[in-house]
């Protein structure tokens, strides 16, 4: 059995920290990296009396401060969280916005006419009401107000939206 110990192998890691600096160094930088000492930048020394001395326990097991060393402050404990939350409080039930939405549209359906909106807005909104009610009475208006859009590639989009509404429509049937 060997008792001799392993001190022939380098166990440092710098010198294959400078070895590897090495191959990313380039031309006169290879001398440089060879020593990690002239890569590294110099430490500054430490000061005995900045380092504070060790506690020294007092009778009751407690750790004091040693002479001449001042303690630090001691925190009050953190306030407990509880551990469950209650949920928060929700604004209206899904069923409830249902119901409201509902009848917003049934009270927006008779006066969308007499909406005073941009081509453009106008037939987005009857678009919308197309959408959530299936109202096939709205597809003649709907197509009034993309006729009367101005911008030709807007107005080539809603009415491209109009058949794609009266393709959906036939075919829920």
């Amino acid at each position: 059995m060997n008792i001799q110990p392993q001190s022939t192998q380098p166990i440092s890691d710098d010198q294959e920290l400078a070895k590897v600096l090495a191959g990313v160094t380039s031309g006169d930088d290879q001398s440089a990296a060879a020593d990690p000492a002239a890569i590294l930048p110099p430490m500054p020394p430490v000061d005995p009396s900045a380092v504070p001395a060790p506690e020294e326990p007092t009778a009751e097991g407690e750790s004091a401060p040693a002479p001449g060393v001042t303690a630090e402050p001691v925190l009050p404990p953190a306030p407990e969280v509880p551990a469950e939350l209650p949920p928060a409080p929700s604004l209206a039930p899904t069923g409830e916005l249902d119901g409201v939405k509902q009848e917003a549209i049934s009270e927006l359906r008779p006066l969308v006419d007499k909406l005073t909106l941009p081509a453009e807005e106008k037939f987005d909104t009857y678009l919308l009401l197309i959408r959530s009610t299936d109202d096939k009475s709205l597809i003649a208006p709907a197509h009034e107000a993309a006729r009367s859009i101005a911008d030709d590639a807007r107005r080539a989009q809603a009415l491209l939206d109009i058949i794609k509404e009266i393709d959906f429509l036939s075919n829920q049937q």
